[in-house]
This record gives C-alpha cells, sequence and structure tokens, in this order.
C-alpha cells in the first residue's frame, strides 16, 4: 500500500508563491487535525450526556458536531486547492491535535458542556492565530477561510455557554 505524506505537492495556477502554499497548508492541516478531534469529541459528548437534559443537548452537540464537520470539509479543501495532501484520518488528527484530550469522567450535561467548552475555546483561539497567519502569507482567501470557522465556532461557544451562565459556570 502506498503511503501518502502530508509534504506532496501538487501543482497549481493559484498565484501564490509555493514556499507560502506549503506553509499554509502546514497551518491548515494543523486545525484540520484540531478540528477533526474536536468533531469526534463533540460526538463522544453527543453519544453520553446523561441528566434532565439530555435530549435538548444530544440534539444541541449533534447540531455542533455537524457544524465543526462543515468547517473540517472547507480546511481540508483548501489544502488540496493549494496543491497539497489534506491530512484528515483519525489516527493522522490524533497525533498532530493541540486540543488535548476530552474529560472522558463527564457524564451529566453541565461537565459535557464544560469540557467542549474549554476544547472549543482552545482551537477558536488558534483558528484566530490562523487568520493572522494567513495574512502574513499574503493570502486572503486562507484567511476569510479560516475567519469563517472562527465565527462558527464563536456562535458554538455562545450556545454552549449559555447553559453555564445560568448557572454562574462560565470559565475564564
Amino acid at each position: 500500500m502506498e503511503t501518502v505524506t502530508e509534504d506532496r505537492m501538487y501543482k497549481t495556477a493559484i498565484d501564490i508563491a509555493e514556499p507560502s502554499r506549503e506553509s499554509l497548508i502546514k497551518v491548515l492541516n494543523e486545525r484540520l487535525a484540531d478540528m477533526v478531534d474536536l468533531f469526534n469529541q463533540t460526538k463522544y459528548a453527543h453519544w453520553n450526556v446523561k441528566g434532565p437534559d439530555f435530549q435538548q443537548l444530544h440534539e444541541l452537540f449533534d447540531n455542533i458536531a455537524e457544524r465543526v464537520e462543515e468547517s473540517c470539509d472547507l480546511l481540508a479543501e483548501r489544502v488540496v486547492t493549494l496543491g497539497g495532501s489534506a491530512a484528515g484520518t483519525t489516527r493522522q488528527s490524533a497525533t498532530h491535535s493541540s486540543i488535548g484530550e476530552y474529560d472522558l469522567a463527564a457524564v451529566d450535561g453541565a461537565q459535557h458542556i464544560e469540557s467542549l467548552v474549554r476544547q472549543l475555546a482552545k482551537l477558536a483561539a488558534s483558528v484566530r492565530k490562523a487568520i493572522k497567519q494567513a495574512d502574513g502569507f499574503q493570502d486572503p482567501t486562507t484567511a476569510d477561510l479560516f475567519t469563517e470557522v472562527s465565527r462558527a465556532l464563536d456562535k458554538d461557544l455562545w450556545f454552549l455557554e449559555s447553559h453555564l451562565q445560568a448557572k454562574g459556570k462560565v470559565q475564564e
């Protein structure tokens, strides 16, 4: 079986210099690893949440997972558009994700929300950094894509934190 490396580059007529494209692909694949990891962690919460708000949270977590999956697709497609290979398998993501492990001891809704808030906040911060990196490589298209992802993550943080704010449990 042939192994595809993350450094494989394909020719493209996009007017971004190859060294910049290589750097952009690296940043995109780093955030893709985080997004795939977050998708799986959100599905974990969706499957395992317990408590009186089960139905509402089960559906909320599934909706968040769908939006995260859409963002995964955006990032992966941009990698390939720039001439790279999207590093988005579960194993690649687990190896390269920077968001850390989910709280596997979480059971009730508040515990899952708190864990997801931590993970989403970490990822949102790294995506905002990626916006600046893409700007630095003179690629407004990738910066715009990261802005779209950031906006979706922030909205999901709002949805989750709204559950905690009523109980005075918002994290700093």
